[in-house]
This record gives structure tokens, C-alpha cells and sequence, in this order.
């Protein structure tokens, strides 16, 4: 790698420079009726597409008039609360959600059986492509460990240059298949090269589930209990997919009109979502709790925990954003429904694993957190909690390393990822190609000696 310190002080200047000259005035943007971010100012996204995939429901009509209401998430039609309550505590929900994302119905027996079959066989990787491409050059950032990964991935495919549906789908499964090793080997990788620590390097085994598959292969024994594969298996449907609007999947969106291959769809859908404002909000949330634990003594001190909230938004404490990470959502207004699903199993795990306590501080804070911001601060809709609040606590009591935790979101989203690649290739035929509007003022050349 190039020593960057050599042009310091040319990047510095050039910097500034880069800096002056693409400032642009904040109220053009109203001038000109630019939607920020896509979404007007009440919040609400902006149209780019159709989807029947997923949807989510944070208003509701009443009387004429569009009230926020319970968030509801719906896959294909079924809401996931009806999804979870079918597993009935026996089944594992990631295989059968994602044939119901992937494939648009839910399966069978034989389907399902069928499908996790194909999943199964698709678990295994080109010879040495551990050592070869995993074990070379090992990053703290297993994102791009992972992007590596999936780029490299495409050299082994001989179909790549093929466009028909069925290679795509094939490739899509394949990479749904994959994920968990890619993830979890890459942080063995760099466990063992930059933390000093074992290399573990376990197998998958065919018979068992996603879930139990991440566990089994990121421990060194390669045990793990019922409870905890459930409740992974629940985050990973959680976190399958949220509508085709959201950073990624619209990266995904916009990538597949182009044309491109499977895998450099996925590896921009991945660049996407290790931003900390996607998929990297739930570490910002385990630095808040450590932080509030070590200023609030107890859970129950609903004085002490209001004050030093009040401090957090006041931008006086933590990392001085003013931000109650875990909080509030750019769709849903009274609660998440993610949220809600997920918080009696994260209180089931926390009394198995001896951490009632810190499950006192998420439920205080819950509570509490909606109170205070509404105090401080002109907000036009109803902030709660959403999944991003329990899941970094979900992961941390399973042993899970803070570094795979936005691998393991995309271990779980890239099947919604690759139901939207599907649906843009079937229904649409044309890139995706917004305007902006330039400002730009045209100016006379100037030869290079009068300047």
C-alpha cells in the first residue's frame, strides 16, 4: 500500500480546494423542490418503483386522514409476526422465508425440503478458496473482506457471462448459501493474523439450519443450544428484508438495471450497507449501553437514566451527536414491528444467559428514550424503538464478535437482495436513471499561462 503520508500536505490543500468548490447552497434545495435523500420533509420516501415482495405499514387512513399507526412488516403478503408464530418453537424460519421471498409463495413440505436441499449442496466453496482469497490479507473491516469475497467468487463462475433467469437465480442461491462461511471464516482469518488469536475453520453441516450452521462454524467447540438457534434464526428473518427503498436493496435496484452480473450486484448491495448509517447502527448502539452503564449505577433510577439521556440529546455526553442510538426509524412512527417481535425472545436468552440486568437497562431506556426526545426536540412523527436496539445485545449474549455484526445483516438480507434482482429482471428492462438538477454557471477557457 502507498505510504498516503508522502502527499499529505498536497492532499491537504487539495482538500480545501475540493471542498470550496463543490459547496452548494442548502437553499436551493427547497428552491427547486430536491426531495433530500429522496424523501420530502414529513419524512415520506419518494416513489422509484413497484414491489411485491415486502411492505411496511407505519400509517394507516382514518376518517380521510393518514395517522400513524402499530408498524406492520409483510412478507409476500404474510405478516412476519404470522410467519414466527407458525414455527411454533420446532421449525427454523430462515429457509422457508427465503423461498417465500425468493420464489413468492410459501412452500410445501416437499418444497421446503427441496429447497433446503439445494442450499446444502450449494454450501461449499472452490478448492482453496479459503487459504487463497479469505486468508490473504485479512481486515479488521470484514465488509470488505466479504465484498472481496463475492467479487472474487465470480472468477470461479463459468456461467458468468450468461443472462438468462435461471443462471441468476442459481447464482443468487449460491450466494445466500455461501454467506455464513464467507462471513465467518473471514473473521477467523483476521482473529487469527491481526488479533493473535486460533484459527477455527469448521465445515458446515448439511443437516443442520442456517442458524446452526453460523453458530457451529464461528465456535471453536462447535456447540450451541436450542434457544440460541432459535433466536439467531428469528433475527436473520427479521433482518431478511424491509421494502425496496432502503439503501441497499435500492442499490441492488439500480445496480441489476445496468445489467450487471450477480456478484457485482451483491458487492455494491454489501459497500451499501457497511455504512454506519445502514447497517452499522446496532455497534453504535453496545457503545451507547456501555456508556450509559458506566454513568447510570442502576437500571430501575428512572431519574438518573432520564437525565442522562436528556445529556445524550443534548449532544453533553457519549459521542456528542445528540443521537439515543436504536431509537426512532425513517418509516415507522409508533414502533417497529421487528422491535416487538424480537424483544421476548431477547428476554428469554438474556434469563438463560445471566444478563437480566442489562436487560433491565435496554427496557428502562426503551421506556424512558421516547419520553425525553419528544421533550427535546420538533419531531413530526412517533420515535420507538427498531430492531437495531436489541440485535447488537442478541449478538454480544451469543458470543458473537462485534465485527460480524453487519456481516451477519447481510447474511440475512442478501435473500432479500436477490428477491429484488429477480423482480427487476423480470418486470424491467430499462437502467434506472434520475435527473439532478445542475446549478452550474458556464465560463469562458482560459489558456494554462493566463491563469
Amino acid at each position: 500500500m502507498s505510504d498516503y503520508a508522502a502527499i499529505e500536505k498536497e492532499a491537504r490543500i487539495f482538500t480545501e480546494e475540493c471542498v470550496t468548490n463543490n459547496r452548494i447552497d442548502p437553499t436551493l434545495f427547497a428552491q427547486y423542490d430536491i426531495k433530500r435523500g429522496l424523501r420530502d420533509k414529513n419524512g415520506k420516501g419518494v416513489l422509484a418503483g413497484i414491489t411485491n415482495i415486502s411492505r411496511i405499514d407505519a400509517f394507516e387512513e382514518r376518517d380521510g386522514q393518514k395517522v400513524p399507526c402499530e408498524g406492520k412488516l409483510w412478507y409476500r403478503g404474510y405478516n412476519v409476526y404470522d410467519l414466527i408464530r407458525g414455527l411454533r418453537g420446532k421449525r427454523y424460519a430462515f429457509e422457508g422465508a427465503a423461498y417465500l421471498l425468493l420464489l413468492g409463495d410459501l412452500p410445501n413440505k416437499e418444497q421446503l425440503e427441496s429447497f433446503t436441499t439445494c442450499l446444502a449442496k450449494c454450501r461449499d466453496l472452490p478448492t482453496n478458496f479459503v487459504r487463497d482469497v479469505i486468508m490473504k490479507a485479512p481486515s479488521h473491516d470484514l465488509m470488505n473482506s466479504l465484498t472481496r469475497s463475492v467479487l472474487t467468487l465470480a472468477s470461479y463462475d463459468d456461467d458468468i457471462g450468461k443472462t438468462d433467469l435461471q443462471t441468476q437465480l442459481e447464482q443468487c442461491i449460491k450466494l445466500i448459501s455461501v454467506f455464513p462461511m464467507l462471513a465467518v471464516y473471514g473473521y477467523h482469518a483476521y482473529n487469527y493474523y491481526e488479533c493473535g488469536g486460533s484459527m477455527y475453520i469448521h465445515r458446515p453441516d448439511p443437516s443442520l439450519s442456517t442458524a446452526e450452521n453460523l453458530l457451529k462454524m464461528l465456535r471453536p467447540d462447535q456447540k450451541y443450544t436450542d434457544l440460541e438457534a432459535h433466536v439467531l434464526d428469528i433475527a436473520l428473518l427479521l433482518h431478511m428484508e424491509h421494502g425496496g427503498g432502503n439503501n441497499s436493496t435500492f442499490t441492488t435496484r439500480v445496480v441489476t438495471s445496468s445489467g450487471s452480473d450477480t456478484y457485482s450486484v451483491i458487492a455494491a448491495a454489501l459497500s451499501s450497507l457497511k455504512g454506519p448509517k445502514h447497517g452499522g447502527a446496532n455497534i453504535k448502539v453496545m457503545q451507547m449501553m456501555d456508556d450509559i452503564r458506566a454513568h447510570v449505577a442502576d437500571p430501575l433510577d428512572e431519574e438518573a437514566m432520564a437525565d442522562y439521556l436528556g445529556r445524550i440529546v443534548d449532544r453533553q455526553a457519549f459521542d456528542q451527536k445528540g443521537l439515543i442510538y436504536g431509537m426512532g426509524h425513517a418509516v415507522y412512527s409508533l414502533s417497529d414491528p421487528r422491535a416487538v417481535v424480537f424483544k421476548s425472545f431477547v428476554h428469554q436468552l438474556a434469563d438463560a444467559k445471566g444478563r437480566s440486568r442489562d436487560f433491565e437497562y435496554y427496557n428502562t431506556i426503551e421506556r424512558l428514550a421516547p419520553q425525553v426526545i419528544a421533550e427535546k426536540r420538533h419531531i413530526y412523527k412517533g420515535v420507538s424503538t427498531n430492531v437495531d436496539f436489541y440485535s447488537g445485545f442478541v449478538y454480544d449474549m451469543l458470543g458473537i464478535p462485534v465485527e460480524l455484526y453487519t456481516p451477519i445483516f447481510a447474511v440475512a438480507r442478501i435473500v432479500g437482495w436477490s428477491a429484488h434482482r429477480m423482480e427487476e429482471l423480470v418486470n424491467v428492462d430499462k437502467i434506472i436513471r434520475p435527473a439532478y438538477q445542475s446549478i452550474m454557471q458556464t465560463r469562458e477557457y482560459v489558456p494554462l499561462e493566463e491563469r
